[in-house]
This record gives C-alpha cells, structure tokens and sequence, in this order.
C-alpha cells in the first residue's frame, strides 16, 4: 500500500454540446461521450483504465454537458469500481489547460502527488500504470502518452521531437504544415502539480502582453502569425497543446511515453465503429466474458468478436460478426446476417436483412430482406452507413453509403446520399 503522498487523480476532459457536431446525428440523442462503444459508453473505456492506477484516489469528468445527463452512468460505475467519480461542470470555455486550472482546488483536495488527464474521445488500451512508472523515472513535470503514425498521417496532429536516449519533449507542433516527426501526441498525459504553476505563469504572461502598449519591430515580426489570436484569448484561456507543451518543450521539464499497442481519434461515427471493433478485440485477452459465442444450434452462429447485451434476441440462424456491438432490446430476426455494425436500443433486423459497415440507430427497423450498407473505409465522410433515431426502412431496401437523420421512412434504395 502507498502513503498518502503517493495518491493519484484522474480528469477526463468530456467536452460539450458545442462540440461533437461531426458525430451527428448520433450526438442528437445522447452525449458522445455515452454513446456506446462495444456495448460499454465511450467514457466507460478510459474510466475503466484509471481504476488500474496505483493509489487512485478519485475521477473527475470536466466539460459542458448538464450533470444531470451523466448522472446515471457515473453512479453505476462508481459503485461498480469502488472510486469516487465526480462531473464538474464547465461554465466558459477555458481550454484545455485552462479547465484544469479552473478546478485545481477540488482536484488537489487530495493533496495528489500525480494528475492524470485524459480526452475522453481517444480509443486506446490505455497503458496508464506504465506510463506512470515512466513519469517517475523521468522525474519532469508532465509526460505524454505519443505513438507513431505514418509521414502522411501525422499532419492530423500535434507532431513531436522526443530525445530518443532520454524520451525528453524537445519540441511540439500542432497540426504542422509541414512534416515535423512521425510521432505524434495521443491526448493522454501526467502531471504532477507543478502544472498549475505553469498554467498560471502562461494566464500571467498574457495578461503583460496585453498591458503591453507597444513592441519592438523584432517581437512585432515575431508575433505577426499569432498576435492577434493571442490578443482574442481571455488570459484564462489556456491550450495545453500551444500554451502549455510548445513553450516548455526542450526544458527538461516534459517527457515522452511511446505505446506499441493501438490509438484511434474518434471524432466520426465511421471511427466509432472500428474503435468499438478494437475495443471488442481487447475484451478478447481483458474480458472475454462479455464476448458472445455461437455455433447456429441453440444461439446464432456467431465469427470473431462480437457483444451481445443480456436483453436482446437473436434468433438462432441469424449469422452474427466479427465486430459487431448488439444494445439492449434489440431483435435480430432468423437468416439474418450482421457484420461490423453498432446496433443501437430497441433496433428490429427482421428476417434476411443484412447489416455491414453500419450504424443503426436506436429504435430503427430495418425490414425483411433489406440490406444496409457501405464501403467500410472510415475515413470517408459516407463510408459507413448511419441510421439515426426510429429511421424505418421497408422491406426489400437497398440503403448503401448513406447517413438517415432521425425519423425517416426509406421505402426506395438510396446510395450516396444525406437523407435530412
């Protein structure tokens, strides 16, 4: 057991209902970060990864959503994890350090010896007790969870140098426009509490160059680019990327942690159907338990992995998987056939549909010999089909590559299409 100086913190930063609007029209129903992931929500995943952390002490959620929205789930998995989790609601926007900072006294409440935090929309197997034991050996101020991702992906990103001897922070950009590393930030850090210092030196600092009443010619130049954002800013406002980890990179005061295992950014409905995929792959080696099994006899015939909630039923010659999250109360109907698919609360499949690369929303039907479907690439804006709240299509339909917002009919096939 630890002593009470070893005790650690989690803070998930959850965003808000001005955010999200890319995972529509999913998010019109129920917050992102609740939406489910292999039949857990998205927020379950991290959460989850926190209760393995040595001398945990307490998880915090910071973002825009009402606390009445999440209230539900954070008493379920409070009592399932015997950890305190509290929602802390933001009420302007601080940025991403900034919100940090604003609830700095309830998170040291503690007296924590390190902080976690984490953005709630990164899917990862999350190596949190590893990197822990890094930060340590380190002894900086903060370490960041990176990975390696191809040349012509790592624009999407905050691009890092690491020293590749000692894994010190050397220098930070983000979303560079041109090729900076292949390494690149996965949103996951720890802090020890010297992080507020420096958060309040760069609010500080910006509240002098306001007061500023000129600068030289050097600093003018140097300033050009970025002046006028930084002007904008409320010197609250502070971003851990710009504000935090590019000034303080090469100071020995931040390092790197670089994980082996799998990182996906999910932004998109398309990336949360293959993070739900990656997720349920995990359950494989972490809880097999949740994963359905079937051979065609008594349950239906079920390939690779796939979750299943208690409460649906699946007929036994429906074909089933691999990557495919069946919600409560769902009916899958006989000679059906589902691959890589969510299927949400309360979804009627009924008898022959096929379901592949798709997202069907809650209380949607999808009728007899009917397929719903798409290409599978989840880069694409229509690479995987989405079906919002009781959308209805009728029997022998054809929907391919299309997004159906809320409450509509198809009785004709449709390809390629928004359906508003």
């Amino acid at each position: 057991m630890g002593s009470a100086e070893e005790k650690v913190v989690a803070v998930l930063m959850v965003g808000g209902p001005t955010k999200g609007t890319r995972f529509r029209p999913l998010s019109l129903n129920i917050p992102k970060p609740l939406f489910p992931l292999a039949g857990q929500p998205m927020v379950h995943h991290p959460i989850s990864a926190c209760k393995r952390i040595p001398n945990l002490a307490r998880i915090f959620l910071v973002g825009f959503y009402e606390e009445r929205e999440f209230a539900l789930y954070l008493s379920s998995i409070s009592n399932e994890l015997k950890v305190p989790i509290r929602y802390l609601k933001e009420q302007k926007p601080h940025g991403s350090a900034g919100g940090l900072f604003h609830f700095r006294d309830l998170i040291m409440e503690d007296s924590p010896s390190h902080i976690f935090l984490l953005n709630c929309d990164v899917c990862s197997s999350f190596p949190l007790p590893q990197m822990l034991d890094a930060h340590k050996s380190y002894g900086g101020m903060g370490t960041v969870l990176v990975i390696r991702v191809s040349a012509e992906a790592a624009n999407q990103f905050g691009e890092l140098v690491a020293d590749p001897t000692t894994n010190e922070l050397l220098h930070y950009a983000e979303k560079p426009e041109t090729f900076v590393s292949d390494l690149i930030n996965c949103g996951v850090y720890i802090f020890t509490p010297d992080i507020f210092s420096a958060i309040q030196s760069v609010s500080t600092q910006r509240k002098e160059r306001v007061n500023l009443s000129r600068l030289s010619s050097f600093e003018a130049l140097q300033s050009a680019a970025t002046s006028s954002l930084n002007r904008s800013l409320p010197k609250d406002y502070v971003r851990l990327d710009q504000d935090i980890l590019s000034p303080f990179a090469g100071k020995k005061q931040l390092y790197t942690y670089e994980t082996m295992d799998y990182w996906e950014q999910i932004k998109t409905p398309a990336m949360s159907l293959k993070c739900s995929g990656l997720y349920l792959a995990q359950f494989r080696v972490t809880s097999s338990d949740l994963l359905a099994s079937g051979d065609g006899t008594k349950n239906a015939i079920i390939i690779g992995d796939v979750y299943i909630h208690p409460s649906a039923k699946v007929h036994p010659t429906a074909k089933i998987g691999p990557n495919v999250s069946i919600s409560a109360n769902a009916r899958i109907g006989a000679g059906s056939r589902l691959i890589s698919c969510i299927i949400l609360d309360d979804v009627e499949i009924k008898d022959n549909a096929v379901v592949i690369h798709a997202i069907v929303g809650w209380k949607s039907s999808i009728g007899r010999w009917s397929r719903v479907q798409a290409d599978g690439d989840y880069n694409a804006k229509r690479g995987v089909t989405i079906l919002g709240e009781a959308v209805v299509v009728e029997d022998e339909v054809v929907v391919t590559n299309s997004i159906v917002l809320p409450n509509k009919t198809l009785n004709v096939s449709v390809q390629e299409e928004i359906i508003l």
